[in-house]
């Protein structure tokens, strides 16, 4: 981890250049593979079972699938930090993880194809078995994603990785919609189940992105702490559990020291504006009198387009001018867009008006979404990778989720207007955050912040 402040800025051409190299492209294959449970758990799953008449209340209860996702940073001590037998011999430490979630989501979503709508419970068995293992794979692909490629190309892999992702959104999404129309739900979920072995045979296909010492590196301090010289079976688990749970939180101190606080508030808030404005947009464009079909053209055909082209603009951007830099830009940008939509707020009716909104904040969201993911990625150590991006990615998106349930109550309150205005000042501490990495000098003295995340030190 060090300083690196004299790095010059990467050409266009490299920029370009990196997304076409195998391992960025694999992680497009990985993150569809990332994606694809994710709606067939949620949005698809209620449809399935609203479409078969299951009441509402019933149907209510199985957002709490969701948790999985919201808690995986519980049981990542144990995918950072243990082996399983055979498999990890065979594989390596990541790619062993990957395989056996990936074939866990996949027979998870093949025996839901072959469960009646009416038999709940074993739907909801299923269902969680299903989250279970995607969060457990989101968990190792964001661990191999950060450990495969240096920091310089972590936002061209999280370009090609919210590119597959999306990608499965769709899949998962419409064309299960789709798939069930013209077939049956059964067909829809068992086509989804097979397609998982697109995630399978990638992870056969590349390589371990860790060397044999960090692999082995892994299990010693388990095993010698288990195997110590303490006589005391209730020293020893708590001294495991402190390797599995504490390690990764203390060491992040430690090599962060004063600046820990700041960079944890900032990966708690940069996102903040974005999730709690993102909540009221779909009754936004309803209750401003856009029919469904325009909001599915516009909100949800251009808007994915231009989500996708900001993330590979991002990418670019911060192989040209560094994640921070990025970081910044894109802060401001939607701050920005949420004004428009303000502005959008206190007009009629206008599909041209709303496209041009539409574009420019998916095209800002992907642009800092994937310089942000650079961000976490460069904040993780090596030897807790799996562990501390979790914690990572569960902080960047609490305190969003938290203010989002109120956001109903702020637009009664305010009106849209003011709700958008509102949610683009929520954006002024993610913007003060960054301005504060960039500027924040080096032990030797400079001012410049390099690629290097851990630069913050």
């Amino acid at each position: 981890m060090s300083i690196a402040t004299n790095k010059s800025p990467g050409t266009w051409r490299e920029g370009f250049t990196v997304y076409v190299r195998p391992t960025t492209l694999a992680l497009a294959f990985l993150g569809f593979s990332s994606g694809l449970p994710y709606l067939l758990v949620f949005s698809t799953l209620t449809a399935w079972l609203r479409d078969t008449s299951v009441d509402l209340t019933t149907i209510g209860f199985f957002a709490w699938v969701g948790l999985f996702y919201s808690l995986k940073f519980v049981w990542a001590p144990w995918v950072d930090r243990t082996s399983i037998p055979l498999l990890t011999g065979w594989l390596g430490h990541r790619r062993a993880w990957m395989a056996i979630s990936q074939v866990a989501v996949a027979a998870s979503l093949i025996l839901l194809s072959q469960v009646s709508a009416h038999q709940t419970g074993w739907i909801a068995v299923l269902a969680c078995a299903t989250a279970f293992s995607s969060a457990t794979q989101d968990i190792v692909v964001d661990a191999y994603r950060i450990e495969a490629a240096d920091n310089e190309n972590q936002a061209a892999m999280s370009a090609m990785y919210i590119l597959g992702y999306r990608v499965a959104l769709l899949t998962s999404g419409a064309g299960a919609l789709l798939i069930a129309d013209f077939g049956s739900w059964s067909l829809a979920y068992l086509s989804c189940g097979v397609m998982m072995g697109i995630g399978l045979i990638t992870t056969l296909l590349v390589s371990e992105p860790t060397s044999r010492e960090q692999k082995e590196w892994v299990n010693t301090t388990l095993a010698a702490t288990i195997a110590s010289s303490e006589s005391d079976w209730r020293v020893k688990v708590v001294a495991y559990f402190k390797q599995l749970f504490v390690a990764p939180i203390t060491s992040f101190f430690a090599a962060y020291g004063a600046a820990a606080w700041a960079i944890l508030a900032l990966v708690s808030l940069y996102r903040l504006s974005d999730i709690v404005m993102g909540v009221m947009a779909n009754p936004f464009y309803l209750d401003q009198g856009y029919s469904k079909a325009e909001i599915a053209s516009i909100a949800k055909g251009l808007g994915f387009g231009m989500s996708i082209f900001g993330a590979f603009l991002g990418g670019l951007l911060v192989v040209r001018f560094g994640v921070l830099k990025t970081m910044l830009g894109g802060a401001f940008l939607v701050a920005v867009t949420n004004l428009m939509f303000a502005f959008l707020a206190e007009q009629q009716a206008d599909l041209r008006l709303l496209a041009i909104v539409i574009s420019l904040d998916n095209l800002s969201g992907g642009v800092s979404a994937t310089s942000f993911v650079a961000y976490l990625s460069g904040l993780t150590q090596r030897e807790f990778t799996a562990t501390q991006y979790a914690l990572f990615s569960s902080l960047m998106t609490l305190p969003g989720k938290l203010m989002s349930g109120f956001s109903g109550i702020a637009v009664d309150t305010l009106g849209y207007y003011g709700f958008f205005v509102g949610s683009a000042i929520l954006g002024l501490p993610a913007i003060a955050l960054t301005i504060w990495a960039i500027r924040r000098k080096s032990p030797q003295g400079s001012s410049e912040i390099s690629l290097e995340t851990r630069d913050l030190r």
